[in-house]
């Protein structure tokens, strides 16, 4: 049965509204940092307290996107009757995204890009080599890839959560796809699209002057410990 979003409660529907609004404007963010071209792409967020997240419409130019656009899913990837026009289908990367919230219960939000340099090395089916401070910070490690799965259900999902639930990194490159990144929320997930396509760059801009000289684990593990729980402002009580 299909639902609607006027059948449910009041603060559903206002946390529903936030996340449209949080989702909407977080697509600037694929366009500020040259993450996307054309429609590709997509930004999602699991909406708090339910069993919903909020999704790009399908194939709509950025420029175009609005709050009110923004297409509500159950977490099994079905659109359900959120206002929105019948013709604004959500993005054919919905059953990933489902398939990511449905198996990894502390990710609210999720965001994949084809960007260029982190793009390349997915198409080399290549990980990102852990030879930068930053790449220890943000990711723990090497960025890993996933294998190679077809659009269309939740095989590309499935690769994702297969190999993240290996890996500290908030970022996979699925196999000769592209980059799809995880956060705490839709912020940090579009945070981690940003830092991989950064260390991608770089790195690769290293390797034609040679091999980079990888980090030591243990260096790794006390650079990403401290970072994860040391850097930057804490609140207090």
């Amino acid at each position: 049965m299909n639902i609607a979003l006027t059948e449910l409660p009041p603060e559903v529907q206002a946390s529903v509204a936030e996340t449209r609004e949080r989702v909407a404007a977080l697509h600037a963010e694929l366009t500020r940092y040259e993450l996307v071209v054309w429609t590709a792409g997509n930004v999602s967020e699991r909406v708090p307290d339910s069993d919903l997240f909020v999704i790009k419409p399908s194939g709509v130019s950025y420029d175009a996107l609005s709050a009110e656009m923004m297409v509500v899913c159950t977490l099994d990837g079905k659109k359900i009757d959120d206002g929105t026009p019948a013709h604004l289908q959500p993005s054919s990367d919905t059953a990933a995204h489902a398939y990511v919230y449905q198996h990894m219960s502390d990710v609210g939000g999720v965001v994949h890009t084809h960007s260029t340099y982190a793009t390349a090395w997915a198409a080399r089916g290549e990980p990102v080599p852990c030879a930068l401070t930053m790449m220890a910070d943000e990711f723990g490690g090497v960025i890993p890839v996933g294998p190679f799965a077809l659009i269309g259900d939740d095989s590309i999902g499935r690769g994702i959560v297969e190999t993240l639930q290996e890996s500290r990194s908030p970022a996979v490159l699925m196999r000769n796809h592209g980059p799809f990144t995880i956060g705490k929320d839709a912020r940090a997930a579009v945070k981690a699209a940003v830092m991989c396509e950064e260390v991608a760059r770089t790195v690769h801009i290293s390797r034609q002057l040679g091999a980079p000289d990888r980090i030591p684990q243990a260096d790794i593990d006390r650079l990403y410990d401290r970072y994860q729980n040391v850097y930057g402002q804490r609140t207090t009580q």
